[in-house]
């Protein structure tokens, strides 16, 4: 059994502490952080995903851990980074090569029959701040063997990037990870999510309703410039049953993933509308983050206001803010309150 100097000090290879910046994890050992652990190292390596260098097993304050060193990733989070921008146009042809990336981790994770379960925009984290810096997937808590024998049928899940089929005591699969990719394409296009609820609340029947019939509308002004084909492939990746929704394998086929240079590069709304709410989109993902630590509860025990009753501080900002030249902005974000009281 290695001491925690020791194994940071002398067994870890001299060139990662000269060459390379590394994060350091520490996590019980509990079967749920074994599973986590092996999954990730599994996976280790492959595109687009943040890699272990080291593992090691411990014991600390008296308790059986294990210490996970992975590479550091200084780029920050993914719309972090967007809202960064500032006045530089975020693009249509961006957001197809963004999803190209993330689509390459999840196809490397489902032809290892693995199912990451919590693909959401926190999870997703650059290695540098230099603008080719490479986007990784990270965050292994959630994710499992899919396999016919270890079919998922747990309900964990943060809410806000979850399937139909998790509301439900259905079985789902893969294809959770295709959701979830829908939900997140949908945002890098506009800079609000489809399916919404009151930050630190959880899911009511209600809001189960609305997500399991696909309640969502693609509203302008941001959606008017947005290409055909590109909605087209948000309603094939959030189709309600997951039997109908698209593999990793066609979505990596679609043109608008696999030809991203041909996307057109029509500027998109979405670095305006992210960087407008900041304050109240930093909290709303400081928020998600909280439930995601603790989201390991029966779907039934949970509990989220249904949007058309609960105090959205990000919608209501939208909807009171003047419009150009001091307009009242009702009538321009009428089609965003319209898609947030849909859903």
């Amino acid at each position: 059994m290695l001491e925690w100097q020791h194994c940071v000090k002398h067994c870890v290879p001299t060139c990662i502490i000269r060459f390379c910046r590394c994060a350091e994890q520490i996590l019980y050992d509990t079967p749920k952080a074994r599973r986590e652990v092996e999954l990730h190292w599994r996976v280790s390596g492959g595109p687009h995903i943040v890699r272990i260098l080291s593992l090691y097993e411990n014991m600390h304050q008296g308790k059986k851990c294990l210490l996970i060193v992975m590479a550091c990733m200084e780029g920050g989070e993914l719309f972090s980074r967007i809202q960064a921008r500032g006045d530089q146009a975020f693009t249509e042809r961006e957001a197809s090569e963004i999803m190209h990336d993330i689509g390459t981790a999840i196809e490397y994770l489902h032809l290892m029959d693995i199912a990451h379960r919590d693909v959401k925009p926190e999870n997703l984290l650059y290695t540098t701040k230099e603008s080719n810096a490479a986007l990784t997937l990270t965050d292994f808590g959630f994710a499992k063997e899919t396999t016919l024998q270890n079919s998922l049928q747990t309900p964990c899940y943060t809410p806000y990037y979850v399937a139909p089929e998790v509301l439900g005591p259905e079985k789902y699969d893969k294809s959770c990870d295709m959701w979830s990719l829908g939900v997140i394409m949908y945002i890098l296009l506009c800079g609000f999510p489809p399916f919404y609820s009151n930050t630190g609340q959880a899911i009511s029947p209600g809001m189960k309703q609305r997500i399991r019939l696909g309640q969502y509308k693609f509203p302008n002004p941001e959606w008017a410039e947005v290409s055909e084909e590109a909605k087209q492939l948000i309603i094939q990746l959030l189709k309600t049953d997951p039997n109908e929704r698209m593999t990793i394998g066609q979505f990596m086929s679609h043109p608008w993933i696999s030809q991203s240079m041909v996307v057109p590069p029509t500027p998109l709304h979405t670095s305006r509308v992210l960087t407008e709410d900041k304050e109240l989109w930093e909290d709303v993902k400081e928020e998600m983050t909280s439930a995601l630590a603790t989201m390991r509860v029966d779907y039934d025990q949970v509990k989220i206001k249904d949007l058309d009753t609960s105090n959205n501080p990000l919608l209501n900002k939208r909807r009171k803010r003047p419009g150009p030249g001091g307009a009242d902005r009702a009538g321009e974000d009428a089609g965003v309150e319209e898609v947030y009281n849909s859903l």
